[in-house]
């Protein structure tokens, strides 16, 4: 290893923020599902690796980028809706870890459905032409890219802040997460509600892999990774916090980088160190509620 210095230090904290930038946007998606539906969604890591083969067929599909970006996420969206309106939402009422079985079977078949369409190899991918290159931070050169996961991160974090906070919609996902039967009894259809979020919260993690996809091997198996990573986020923030998702995916991002660089070897164990030790200091994790799982 080098010599340890502020710019290199400065360069690796700007890395781990852009990984924690995935791990922040798949994390929202993950609990804002957990928060309204306490469905604790198996195949989110899935709705990810869906999200970068169709970004990339897209992209290649259409010739832009940005496009890819759009449509991705409404066809995730599409095909989470129909996950929780046929597969999910007989379960409800039955215990958590009936729908927790159901998802976990879920991602196989997108992980196999995957393979038949796109092969066991996965597709290759590359950083968008126009987003290729460095800029100069003052510490020393970044890739752009990875400037752009963080401010499209940032920009989807607000959006939803914004939609939940300010929005009659919002204020019936905040009510109807605390109290579903009070929603009713006010006569707003919760199943509508519930079929609306569950899409909201696979899209969310299709994009993620749209995002993510120029930055890691796609292939049918990357999800599953990625899911262990995205519930040690979830976990670290709190369930169903959407404010510890975003915290925690950062930190963790943050971590996992600055582990790297010190003591590469531990990398992977850093982040279920990090998750242990808030664990044993507070259980219910940073922002979560206790007694959220019962």
């Amino acid at each position: 290893m080098g010599e340890l210095t502020p710019q290199l230090l400065g360069l690796q904290l700007v890395t781990g923020i852009a990984l924690g930038a995935v791990y922040a946007l798949l994390a929202v998606g993950l609990s804002l599902i957990f928060g309204m539906l306490t469905v604790v969604n198996f195949a989110h890591g899935a709705f990810f690796m869906v999200g970068a083969f169709l970004g990339i067929y897209f992209q290649t599909l259409t010739g832009s980028f940005a496009l890819s970006l759009v449509i991705t996420p409404l066809v995730v969206g599409s095909i989470g809706m129909l996950s929780e309106r046929f597969l999910v939402r007989p379960l409800y009422g039955r215990g958590i870890d009936y729908p927790l079985l159901l998802t976990f079977g879920l991602s196989y078949v997108l992980i196999e459905l995957m393979r038949v369409l796109f092969g066991i190899e996965g597709l290759p991918s590359s950083t968008p032409a126009a987003l290729r290159g460095s800029v100069d931070l003052g510490i020393g050169r970044f890739p752009l890219y990875r400037l752009v996961l963080i401010g499209a991160t940032a920009t989807v974090v607000m959006g939803l802040w914004l939609v939940i906070e300010k929005t009659r919609f919002g204020l019936i996902i905040r009510a109807g997460s605390r109290d579903p039967e009070i929603v009713r009894v006010l006569g707003v259809d919760v199943a509508k509600v519930w079929l609306l979020v569950f899409g909201l919260g696979t899209a969310i993690a299709g994009l993620s892999g749209v995002l993510a996809a120029p930055t890691r091997a796609v292939n049918p198996e990357m999800g599953i990774t990625v899911l262990a990573e995205s519930f040690v986020v979830t976990v670290v923030g709190g369930m169903g916090s959407l404010m510890g998702a975003v915290v925690a995916g950062l930190l963790v991002g943050v971590v996992f980088s600055m582990t790297s660089l010190l003591a590469p070897e531990f990398a992977e164990l850093s982040i279920f160190v990090l998750m242990a030790l808030v664990l044993l200091v507070r259980p219910q994790g940073l922002f979560g509620k206790a007694g959220l799982m019962g």
